[in-house]
């Protein structure tokens, strides 16, 4: 490993999730499995990956932990938040995302893991109706509160660090207020006024994260770090955010399969997604205002890979104004699926002469099972950029998430295509290991 400024990954790291879930449940008892050599954590980056550092006579192909400090498997302890006081193993059995015999050989640990009392509003997930809750509490209680779960479990589990993993429900859609959420003091204010139309419970979690000095990572669509109050605390602590949405089934074949168009100079009349999905997360879902946050995320991603000002020809064509493509997604509460999600996608591109073709894309996934690595490879790299000294909007973990954070105050759009994003998140792991970024994205 060359010398690089990364403080090393000593002592014991604490994962806090936030939700016990069918994603939370199968990350943990993988986690579990795999450091008891009894899974592979196959589809984890930093677990697999093999990237280049130096140039020419002086190239090697190393793992990530061969570049840069990363924390190990067997440091992890996890704790969590949720709705419902059921412990890991039970929320696991219930998922029913992995077999029995896949969850038995860790039970004991699993069990070991019980869920502190939520800060939970039912106005912003309908759908829910646990009452593993903190009662009573305003906003800023509801921070107080956080930031002493926080302390205790670190003090209880012997932590040297901790990441904040939020791995819930979709809250409601909450649109972004200049009044409150554009400086970090109207967002105190606010939560000290007990706003709660605009202040979410999810960003409750995210300053007692950063004032406890704890990265937070946002694996929902929901608005919390993205917004600058949040960005300003983030730069107060020093602290690394990252969001949002993890990117698992469809936006993961979009941000790929959407570049072999526009490499190949195709033009697009419209791309139709749909979605069946019957675990926890689509009943939320099934609620008209939390859907509309899923919505605004999984439409961004085409429109910054496939632009119509940079090729109208191409790209300028299909709506009503003759400005853009159609771009539909829908998600649909299945019950019979559970987890097993499946994407349909229909595209209809036009190539010479403007003759039309259609790609028809049908993905059978495992929301979780496709989650899950990307809720470890996130707490990994976001403890090695708080030990780096990074902090702020990590840009560099986009790769994994389906609406990446931006500055959108500033006009910056997001980077959606996957291929730009896996350079940004090389480029990065090089920088911290001392080596030269050397990869550009045009």
């Amino acid at each position: 490993m060359k010398q690089s400024n990364v403080k090393p990954a000593q002592g014991k790291l604490g994962i806090l999730v936030v939700g016990c879930g069918a994603v939370s449940t199968t990350f943990m008892t993988g986690v579990l499995m795999a450091r008891k050599g009894l899974a592979k954590p196959v589809g984890s980056m930093t677990q697999y990956d093999k990237m280049r550092v130096g140039r020419g006579a002086d190239a090697k192909y190393l793992h990530y932990s061969d570049i840069v400090p990363l924390a190990k498997l067997d440091d992890i302890v996890f704790g969590c938040w949720d709705v419902y006081p059921q412990n890991a193993y039970q929320a696991a059995m219930y998922a029913e995302v992995l077999k029995e015999k896949d969850i038995e050989p860790v039970r004991e640990e699993l069990e070991q893991i019980v869920p502190m009392k939520a800060a939970f509003d039912k106005n912003y997930a309908k759908r829910l109706d646990g009452d593993n809750v903190k009662a009573g509490l305003t906003r800023w209680q509801m921070v107080e509160a956080l930031r002493e779960d926080i302390r205790t479990f670190k003090t209880q589990k012997g932590c040297d660090r901790v990441v904040v993993l939020w791995a819930a429900s979709t809250e409601i859609y909450v649109p972004i207020n200049e009044q409150v959420h554009y400086q970090l003091s109207d967002l105190e204010a606010a939560m000290k006024a007990d706003d709660r139309e605009h202040v979410a419970p999810s960003m409750c979690y995210a300053y007692a994260a950063l004032t406890e000095g704890a990265p937070f990572i946002m694996g929902a669509p929901n608005t919390t770090v993205d917004i600058p109050a949040m960005w300003q605390l983030a730069e107060q602590t020093k602290m690394p955010i990252a969001g949002k949405d993890f990117k698992t089934g469809q936006t993961l074949v979009k941000s790929g399969f959407a570049p072999i168009i526009g490499t190949r100079c195709l033009g697009l009349s419209g791309w139709f997604s749909t979605n069946i999905l019957g675990n926890r997360d689509g009943l939320v879902l099934d609620e008209p205002a939390n859907f509309r946050t899923k919505e605004v995320s999984k439409l961004s991603t085409l429109e910054t890979i496939l632009k119509p000002d940079v090729q109208p020809d191409l790209y300028g064509h299909g709506n009503d104004e003759d400005t853009q493509y159609y771009h539909k997604v829908r998600i649909n509460y299945y019950p019979p699926r559970n987890d097993n999600k499946e994407g349909w996608d229909n595209i209809d591109i036009f190539g010479w002469m403007g003759y039309p073709m259609q790609i028809k894309i049908n993905f059978l996934c495992r929301d979780s099972i496709l989650a899950a690595p990307l809720c470890l490879d996130l707490c990994l790299l976001s403890d090695l950029a708080a030990r780096a000294g990074r902090y702020g909007t990590q840009r560099f973990l986009s790769f994994f998430l389906k609406s990446p954070m931006h500055d959108y105050t500033q006009g910056e759009e997001a980077v959606n295509n996957l291929y730009q994003q896996y350079t940004m998140l090389k480029n990065a792991i090089r920088e911290m290991g001392g080596y030269e970024p050397d990869e550009e994205i045009d």
